[in-house]
């Protein structure tokens, strides 16, 4: 069988004021035709799937509208689980609508999915807390899916049952995974894990966090990294989200995968190819998976200028990204300039000054006024304190220009 595994879709995410959802439009009905043309037959989404606890009502709407359309009618066994983004109730509340397109929402560790029989021939055979054993059309074995979508570890520990306060969420999730596939597990099934969580090979092996990401997994009360040595032995593919980079661990018999986010978030993420993953898994045999690009979405730049008319001649020809420019200047960027910028090159997110070392201030730098000073340099002391940089020509003209209409007014 065939299998495509995406996550982390982020929906309704902005970068600063910028919104992506077009972008995101744009990239989910490419995953729908990827899954079309490799004639998948079911599509893991490993969490994430909004940005926020409360999306938006347009957000939402793209949600369901994809997974109907990439459910096919039926055909095609769809199951998302909740992330750390995710509010867990809202991803479960469709359920009575979705499991009629044979889609399977889980939002907490201990979710059980209700059995249901479609006219396609896909259905649920069995179901207990944490997992669920198909039946998926035009495939002759059944599959079983081990299912942890993301809790802190206070939640996890209690929605798994944990009565022993010493037992560590690795022990707790590794005793859970291998007897619900103990239970299930023949030797003529694929076996599934899908999971949210923080997954290394090893203590000496950490992997990077989404720089931007407003909801860590790995902070206090939030849940610890988990080792693939705590993975059963006889699965065929492991299904990860969270990470946005795609990540493939080493160490086991079988594919450990993040496949990462369609689109780049951040602009930690520039220049990263974002992929679906698809996987080809049969009993008893050894699984292969490989990626397919996405195209879609505006390209992640950050670009360094070393002086503004070096930007003035680039910008208008790059205004199809999104772009984080760094300034080398010795002036003052007043609010003209940037008035410029951002009309040359409407994707401009943020814009940082990088100022030559000798008009910086000096740590500990004593910037207190002199008591017999000129007023106005005491406004280029202060100007330099809170601008970094000494007041333009400009802006010193303004400012006499100011105190000399007070001068004329007493």
């Amino acid at each position: 069988m065939k299998i495509l595994h995406t996550s982390d879709w982020h929906l309704g995410k902005r970068l600063g004021e910028f919104s992506r959802f077009e972008e995101q439009k744009e990239v989910l009905d490419e995953i729908c035709s990827i899954a079309n043309e490799e004639n998948v037959q079911m599509v893991l989404i490993a969490g994430d799937l909004f940005d926020s606890y409360n999306p938006s009502v347009e957000v939402m709407g793209l949600f369901y509208q994809t997974l109907k359309r990439l459910s096919d009618d039926g055909r095609r066994a769809i199951i998302a689980i909740a992330g750390n983004h995710d509010m867990p109730e809202r991803i479960e509340a469709p359920n009575p609508l979705a499991k009629e397109c044979g889609i399977i929402l889980s939002g907490l560790p201990h979710s059980i999915a209700s059995p249901f029989y479609l006219s396609s021939g896909l259905r649920i055979t069995a179901s207990g807390p944490g997992w669920v054993q198909l039946r998926i059309p035009g495939v002759d074995h059944l599959v079983h899916l081990l299912l942890t979508p993301y809790a802190n570890e206070f939640r996890m520990k209690t929605f798994l049952g944990s009565e022993n306060q010493d037992e560590t969420l690795r022990e707790i999730l590794s005793n859970n995974w291998h007897a619900n596939l103990q239970e299930m597990a023949n030797y003529q099934s694929v076996n599934i894990l899908m999971a949210h969580l923080y997954m290394i090979s090893s203590e000496d092996e950490p992997l990077e966090e989404p720089l931007d990401e407003e909801k860590p997994i790995l902070t206090p009360g939030g849940a610890s990294p988990i080792f693939i040595k705590q993975l059963p032995p006889n699965l065929h593919y492991v299904a990860l989200g969270h990470l946005h980079r795609r990540h493939t661990l080493e160490g086991c018999t079988f594919p450990v995968v993040y496949c990462g986010s369609p689109l780049s978030y951040s602009f930690s993420e520039a220049f990263q190819n974002k992929s679906v993953e698809i996987i080809e898994a049969q009993p008893n045999q050894t699984t292969k998976h490989y990626s397919v690009g996405l195209t879609k979405g505006k390209p992640l730049i950050r670009k360094k200028f070393n002086s503004p008319e070096e930007a003035f001649q680039w910008l208008p020809n790059h205004t199809d990204c999104l772009l984080e420019m760094t300034l080398h200047t010795d002036m003052y960027l007043n609010p003209e300039i940037l008035h410029q910028f951002h009309q040359l090159h409407p994707g401009i997110v943020q814009i940082i000054p990088e100022f030559s070392e000798e008009l910086k201030l000096v740590e500990n730098e004593d910037l207190s006024p002199s008591p017999n000073a000129e007023i106005i340099e005491l406004f280029k002391d202060y100007f330099r304190s809170i601008q970094q940089v000494p007041p333009d020509e400009e802006t010193l003209a303004l400012f006499r220009e100011i105190i000399a209409n007070e001068e004329d007014n007493q």
